[in-house]
Formats: structure tokens, C-alpha cells, sequence
């Protein structure tokens, strides 16, 4: 029988969590700070805001994977898991925000 080793260190699970936290709160920040301006400034705001989203989850994803060669299968699995949790949170706040947000 092959057993697949589902062990992940707590140091590993913290700093994922740092890093998409990290992510989730510069979109929200850059995403709601556009709020305040102009319709133009909000679009473009909104925009970069998920496109830098886009660009370090790419990045974490790079050095997680290739530089620091976590690729168990827990560890992709947390990371996927982090990822996923800490975006719909993005996406929910930003969702919100245009809802509750009068045209």
C-alpha cells in the first residue's frame, strides 16, 4: 500500500495565511480607497486592484511551488485551500461594496 504523506508544518500553514492576508488586505485596501474618487479613478482603482491580486497570487504561487519545493500533496492542498477561502473574502467585501454602492 502507498500512503501519501499529509503532513504540513504549522510554519508552513502561518506563513500562507500571512501571505494571502497580506494580498487580500493591500486589494481591499487599494479597492475601497478608489471608492472615494471619481467614477474614471474607480474603475481604474477596481482594475488594479485585482490585477495586482492576480500578480502576487502568481507569484506566492511561483516561489511556494518551484523556489521552496512544496509540492506534497497537503501542501498544495493548504495552499489551494488559503487561497481559495482568502479570496471569496476579497470577493465578498468587493461584491458588497458595489451593491451597496447607489448609481
Amino acid at each position: 500500500m502507498t500512503y501519501i504523506q499529509t503532513t504540513v508544518s504549522l510554519t508552513s500553514i502561518l506563513l500562507l495565511t500571512l501571505f494571502f492576508s497580506l494580498i487580500a488586505v493591500i486589494t481591499i485596501i487599494i479597492f475601497l480607497r478608489g471608492q472615494s474618487k471619481d467614477p474614471e479613478s474607480q474603475t481604474l482603482h477596481s482594475f488594479v486592484a485585482i490585477g495586482l491580486k492576480f500578480l502576487l497570487e502568481i507569484f506566492l504561487a511561483f516561489v511556494w511551488f518551484i523556489v521552496a519545493k512544496k509540492t506534497s500533496v497537503a501542501s498544495v492542498l493548504i495552499f489551494f485551500v488559503l487561497y481559495l477561502t482568502l479570496s471569496l473574502f476579497s470577493i465578498s467585501i468587493i461584491l458588497k461594496t458595489l451593491k451597496n454602492r447607489s448609481l
